[in-house]
């Protein structure tokens, strides 16, 4: 067994590719030995900005003998009558390199056919690589190729080197006249001598030695520990950012953090404008005093180490400062007029073609507040007037020079600006509206900031999908599927008692003359779109999809009772006894199924079974419907578990579809108040029954 070592030699990659790359590389390097049968073990990766690795251990030298089974024509179609091989027959035998002797019948489900077997030698590996290798390089998965300088194939960045080397030696291929070898180049500034590859070990040694760290996973551990190191020195901390750690981990290849710091005059701005220029634009390390604070320092990430009288730290305060000085210049200059100011620009923003400015949509959220005040809380009688003016006022800051600039900005700089004439309350709620943005993110931290949120999401989806644009597949260009999974996780952390179908109508309604769609088809489809995101939420936190798929198919009151509902249903579903219960209650939504029936006849009941099920029944319908009621579904579930013996025995002793129609009808009536008790949690049809 050998080891296969391939190095990919670069100019800088973009830090957001080399993931994906490596991932690419060694899943299809690890489906292409398997097809050609050549034993290893799994390909495992490195890469830096410079370099794409892969290797693999305990690769065989020979790729596996395999025998090739060809199946053929029809025995009655391969020979003739006195048993002569027909012309079908020979053929397929010559296009496998056979005799027609050296054919086998076997049966198929059509028949006995004709088979041949072929017997394929393996060949060397070295030879099978060789062959398959540059177009394995050529078609590196990069979300953008292009065309360099005298190349014909695209690739991220201009290939320079290639190491491919097999059990010690090298590989004998080229990629667009750049041969394969064995020498590997170390840091392109400080020691960018190329070096003989002879294993892994002998790489990742001698790369070390040429302050090149190969492995991602360390060079993000060196990271973590030195910015925490250097942030400590001064009194702070750095907060855990994965995604600027792993973008800052893969644009260098020998990590040297340093520490600058900024004039703490611009501690004056908002710290979420600070952190945005530090981290997303300098790709920064901010150093934090506490957990809502900064100190006026960071940490950059160099390619280079720090060498005295380098300009490596005053070079990057400088950018810092000047960065700063622009976000200065836009907060003082947005703030010189109220942010009322703002809202008429919205008029000249477009939100959607067919549905018009923003402006015009921020007059759909305050309309839609109006419609569902009933839902709103709080001790202030002046509450659902505060909410809309936060409603009114939230989108105003996409017209100022700040979120122009800083997009990312957007919501938190209209809490800011707003903070001085409509207080606390007002600028947090049009600070956090736009919450939950992400999986993960919390919702809005005041009732307030909630109902803004609801109402503005509610809007994007109902009017979206009132104009026709329905999420599919993987489009989605309104995110209309987040909003939806706002808003549910938003209704069940706030608690908020809101019906989403009553949310559905009154945002409809809202929508007025602009809907494409009739108030039915919008309706269906938003409720679909919030069941789709329920059952990924639910399937989420573990529980089965039967169990999911009974309780959506049932009247959704509120997304906390449906969390509830499933929650008590997957519970009895772990019970022994569950089976047969399923197999009752499905009986009985079977036999109920697409009919009305009179109201039922206690004077109709002849049976004793049918008349026991209805003494059983009617004491229970009050209980259960008061159970459900104060939503203590489990105890609602154990209640109806109750008459399943009385089910069980009208089913083995009563017949329901007599000739008799009254008798008939009056039985399914019954039927149907034992129905009305479970179905208000679940629908039993949905449950999946092992089959005895």
């Amino acid at each position: 067994m050998a080891q296969l070592l391939i190095e990919i030699g670069t100019e800088e990659i973009p830090a957001g590719y080399i993931d994906p790359a490596l991932a690419g590389m060694a899943a299809s390097l690890a489906e292409w030995l398997e097809q050609q049968h050549i034993p290893c073990g799994a390909p495992k990766t490195l890469g830096t900005p410079r370099r794409l690795t892969v290797w693999v251990d305990d690769v065989s030298l020979m790729q596996e003998d395999v025998v090739e089974v060809h199946k053929g024509p029809n025995v009655k179609v391969a020979f003739d009558a006195d048993g002569n091989p027909t012309k079908a027959a020979l053929g397929f035998a010559r296009g496998k390199g056979l005799d027609i002797a050296q054919c086998e019948q076997e049966d198929s489900p059509k028949g006995k056919i004709l088979v041949a077997r072929v017997e394929k030698k393996g060949q060397p590996t070295r030879e099978l690589l060789n062959s398959w290798l540059p177009d394995w390089v050529l078609n590196v998965p990069f979300p953008k190729k292009m065309r360099w300088s005298g190349r014909r194939h695209p690739f991220a960045r201009p290939i320079h080197w290639i190491v491919a080397v097999l059990d010690g030696e090298t590989l004998g291929f080229e990629v667009e006249g750049i041969p394969a070898g064995n020498a590997s180049r170390g840091h392109r500034f400080l020691k960018g001598d190329a070096f003989a590859v002879s294993d892994l070990e002998d790489y990742q040694e001698q790369l070390a030695s040429r302050f090149v760290v190969a492995d991602p996973v360390l060079r993000r551990q060196m990271i973590l520990d030195q910015t925490r190191e250097l942030a400590q020195e001064v009194g702070g901390f750095v907060r855990e950012d994965a995604d600027l750690l792993n973008t800052v981990t893969h644009l260098v290849e020998a990590p040297f953090p340093l520490r600058g710091e900024f004039d703490a005059r611009y501690l004056e701005l908002p710290v979420e404008l600070l952190e945005i220029t530090m981290k997303h634009h300098q790709k920064y390390f901010p150093v934090w005093k506490d957990e809502t604070a900064l100190l006026p320092y960071f940490i950059t990430v160099s390619n280079m180490p720090l060498i005295e009288g380098s300009g490596i730290v005053p070079g990057n305060q400088r950018v810092l400062k000047a960065r700063l000085e622009d976000a200065r210049f836009f907060y003082e200059e947005d703030r010189k007029k109220p942010l009322a100011d703002y809202v008429d620009l919205l008029k000249g923003v477009v939100f959607q073609k067919d549905l018009g400015t923003l402006y015009e949509k921020v007059e759909r959220v305050i309309g839609l507040l109006d419609r569902v005040e009933i839902g709103m809380t709080g001790d202030d009688p002046q509450f659902l007037e505060k909410v809309k003016i936060a409603a009114r006022l939230c989108k105003a800051d996409l017209n100022t020079q700040m979120v122009f600039e800083f997009p990312e900005l957007q919501g938190i700089m209209g809490g800011y600006y707003v903070k001085k004439d409509a207080g606390d309350d007002v600028a947090t709620a049009i600070k956090e509206h736009y919450r939950p943005a992400f999986a993960g993110d919390a919702v809005p931290s005041t009732e307030m900031g909630k109902f803004v949120a609801l109402a503005d999401k509610l809007d994007t989806i109902v009017s979206c999908i009132g104009v026709g644009l329905i999420p599919s597949g993987s489009e989605d260009p309104y995110a209309l599927r987040r909003h939806a999974m706002g808003i549910i996780q938003i209704l069940i952390e706030g608690n908020i008692p809101l019906s989403i179908e009553y949310m559905v109508d009154q945002g409809i309604a809202e929508l007025g003359e602009k809907a494409k769609l009739t108030a039915e088809e919008i309706r269906r489809h938003v409720l679909d779109l919030f069941r789709q995101r329920l059952k990924t939420m639910l399937s989420n936190e573990g529980y089965e999809y039967d169990v999911i798929d009974a309780v959506l198919n049932t009247k959704i009151v509120s997304f906390r009772d449906v969390q509830a509902k499933t929650a008590a249903l997957s519970d009895l579903k772990k019970q022994d006894y569950f089976e047969s219960l399923a197999v009752a209650f499905r009986r009985v939504v079977s036999i109920l199924e697409g009919g009305e029936f009179p109201p039922l006849n206690s004077g109709l009941l002849v049976e004793p079974a049918e008349k026991a099920l209805f003494e059983k029944a009617l004491p229970l319908q009050e209980e259960v419907g008061r159970l459900i009621d104060e939503k203590e579904y489990s105890k609602a579930l154990a209640r109806i578990v109750e008459i399943k013996p009385e089910v069980d025995a009208f089913f083995d002793a009563v017949m329901v579809n007599v000739e008799d129609e009254a008798l008939r009808d009056n039985r399914k009536a019954l039927l149907s108040l034992i129905g009305g008790l479970f179905s208000q949690i679940a629908d039993f049809s949905k449950i999946v029954v092992k089959k005895s």
